[in-house]
Order: structure tokens, then sequence, then C-alpha cells
């Protein structure tokens, strides 16, 4: 074998187990298997995890937080505008140091695929060339799916479109909308007609901004899952953000929800963002403006957690740490439960992995040898430390090692140079 790591711990609840790796597969898992390594790892009872997955992700704004000014107010809407301010002044060389200055930071968190949502608003599609130059460069090290976006809307924007169909001719691989921001309720349902349509005679996947709005009754989920099921899509269809799920009266969601489900459309979180932005109309009492993870779970719609925005027109913080997103998620769905804080572990691993079809993803006899060594016992401590990532490994190649997160006391009373492992 070309590695071994031993002693290990599992997601799925499994303890002291070693992994065998060889050519970049996982050749064997087991207690004390009876092989030998060019190079052996004690895992330490630590955490072993397939890599974490980022859903949903804006991978042209990334990094561009503070140009050309900052959002003053911190609205969605301001945003928008400021976006729109930057597109003009954006050039491709910019675009490429920023996106490949992210995935830097997102292969030391362990983040080894994201799906990014691209501008195509923009008639130059200067960031659709950009981020496929980008996807070509990680390729060796990080899976990046690209979403064709018409962020100002396909029936708004005169050519997005055009630019749409062009951008997907070049190589982008997902089909995007944003049908709330259309004009109209009617043109809002007619774009995820349209692009339902588009996606399904190029045999394409569809992600939709959907519905990312404080407003009850904007319900283009309900034409997207409506659409998925005449067009044949399941399983192909994800709905993101979906915050007006958030202020829907249940009996209405009761009917939704099993609507969606038999459209087979995925849904997707995106907790850091989503509890920034919603609800700035409100008072008190304030609404969380997330959707209703938990009862999605329930209904056996599948649901992960997004980024969404890292140092950018919309969110100032971030740093591309998905047990970050996966701790504000828990705490804002309030799930709190054994089970539905190792969910919150799943929304950012398994689930975004099979919303984006990654081939070959998970800690399993066949799989690729992509895993994160974590400096934690299981996927709640995980989530509970942010816990460091002591090696990332990409086709059974160490990409990225951090140290074990370690203090050193020196106290009065107590014995000098005590060292301890933060939080256990």
């Amino acid at each position: 074998m070309d590695v071994v790591i031993r002693n290990a711990n599992l997601a799925d609840g499994q303890t002291g187990v070693d992994i065998a790796i060889e050519h970049g597969r996982i050749a064997a898992i087991g207690p004390a298997l009876a092989v030998m390594a060019g190079r052996e790892i004690d895992a330490g009872g630590d955490l072993v995890s397939a890599p974490f997955v980022d859903a949903h992700f804006h991978m042209d704004a990334t990094l561009s937080y503070g140009l050309p000014r900052v959002n003053a107010s911190g609205t969605l809407l301001e945003g928008i505008a400021l976006w729109g301010e930057l597109k003009p002044q954006l050039t491709q060389q910019a675009l490429v140091e920023r996106a490949l200055q992210y995935c830097d930071w997102a292969v030391a968190r362990g983040l080894l695929a994201i799906r990014s949502h691209v501008d195509v608003c923009d008639d130059r599609l200067l960031a659709v060339e950009a981020l496929l130059d980008v996807k070509r460069r990680v390729a060796p090290y990080l899976d990046l799916q690209l979403v064709a976006f018409p962020q100002d809307g396909v029936l708004r924007s005169p050519t997005a479109f055009a630019n749409l169909k062009r951008a997907i001719a070049m190589g982008v691989n997902v089909v995007g909308g944003i049908p709330h921001f259309e004009r109209t309720m009617a043109d809002g349902a007619e774009s995820v007609r349209l692009l339902c349509e588009f996606a399904a005679d190029q045999g394409l996947r569809v992600d939709m901004h959907c519905d990312e709005s404080d407003d009850p009754m904007s319900r283009h989920i309900e034409t997207l899952a409506y659409h998925s099921n005449r067009l044949g899509l399941h399983g192909r269809v994800t709905g993101s953000h979906l915050t007006s799920m958030h202020s829907m009266d249940n009996y209405y969601v009761s009917k939704l929800l099993p609507l969606i489900r038999e459209g087979g459309v995925a849904a997707i979180a995106n907790p850091l963002i989503n509890i920034t932005l919603q609800g700035r109309h409100d008072s008190y009492p304030k609404r969380r403006g997330m959707t209703r993870v938990p009862e999605m779970l329930a209904a056996g719609i599948d649901v992960a957690f997004g980024h969404d925005c890292v140092m950018d027109p919309w969110y100032s913080l971030g740093s591309g740490d998905m047990l970050e997103v996966a701790h504000m998620g828990l705490h804002v769905a309030q799930m709190t439960g054994q089970d539905a804080m190792r969910a919150c572990f799943t929304a950012v691993t398994d689930t975004p992995a099979r919303i984006l079809g990654l081939d070959g993803y998970g800690v399993a006899v066949g799989c690729h040898a992509d895993l994160v060594l974590l400096d934690a016992a299981d996927p709640v401590e995980a989530i509970r430390l942010r816990a460091a990532r002591r090696l990332v490994m990409r086709r059974g190649v160490i990409v990225a090692e951090s140290p074990r997160a370690r203090a050193r006391l020196n106290l009065p009373g107590r014995p000098d140079g005590v060292d301890f492992r933060l939080g256990r």
C-alpha cells in the first residue's frame, strides 16, 4: 500500500479502524489491517472524514470586499447594487487571483469541492472565462463546478439568456436562475419554466437562487418542483436559499414539502448569509431568515449547507470553513439533538457531494482517497470545536497539514507549562 491511516474514527460511528490507500483510492478499511505501506499515519482516535463540500458559493465575487466601496447597510439589495457597480471594473487577472487565493484557503480547511455560481449578465463574460481558467488550474486538488447565474434576472436582463447559453457552450455545466428577482411573479414563474426546459434539453443540472426573500408569497420553489417533476429532472434540480419558506404559513408548507420531495428537488440553506441578510425589515420579533431545514429533512428532502459568500459585497466575514457553516446552521435551525447535530455534519459533506454528483466520494473501499483528518473524535465534536484539520489528502497525497489545537498554560498555583488540547 502507499499509505495506511491507523486508529481512525469514522463519521458513521466506527472507531479504531485502519484505512489502506493504494493508487489514489481506498483499498481496505478495517481494524488492525495487516498491510505494509510506504507511509503510516497515526490518527490517534481522531475523526477521518471525506472532504467538505460547499454546494453554494460565489467565487467571482469572493475576496472583493471594499471594492469599489463597502456595503454600508449590509443588506442584500445594497450588495446586489454594489456588485453592479463593481462589474465594469473587473479584470480577468484579478478575478483569477482572488479565486485561486480562496481555493488555497479552501484546501487548507479540507474543502475540496465547490459549486460556484458565476454571473453571466456581463456581456463580456469575463467572470466565466476567469473561473473556467481557475477550474482547470485547481483540478488536481479541488473539484470546481460552475453554475451559469443570471444575477440580474434571465428575463429582466435583455442579454442574460443568450449569455447563459454562451457560458454553457464554453464549459459551464449547471443552469442557474433567480426567479424572485424578475420584475413580476409571472415573469419569475416563466423564467423557471424556460430554464428548466433548456436544462432538460441539454441534459444539465439546475440550481436556482429561489425565494431569497422574507415575502411568504414568493413561492417559486413550488414552480421549480413542478417543472422538475414534469420534465423528469429528479435528482438534478436544486433550490438554493428558500428563505421565504421561513415566513410561509404551516398549512401551505404541509402541501409544499411533499411536492418538493416528489420533484426530487434538493435544498441548500446558507446559514451564515441567510441569518445576516434576511429579516432586515423586521423590528421585533425578528425572523431568523433561514429555511425550514429540520422539516425538509423529516420529509426526506436532501438539504445541504453552503457558505455562499466570503469577504464580498454581501458579507464581510468568512474563511472557507464549512464547520463554521455547520455550526451556524445547527444553532439557527435549533438542531441540537444528537442525530440532528450529526445531520449538520452530513450537510457539509455527504449530502452536497450527492447534490453535485461527485464521483467516488466517501470513506469506503473503492472511493477516491480524498480525506480529512480532524482534531476531533466525532462529527459533533468537530462542529463544536471547529476542529483543526490535521491533514488534508487528495487522491492519496497530503495537500495540507495543520497542528493539533493546543495551548500551554502558566497559571498561579498550577504547574508551569501544562499543555492541553483546546476544548478536549
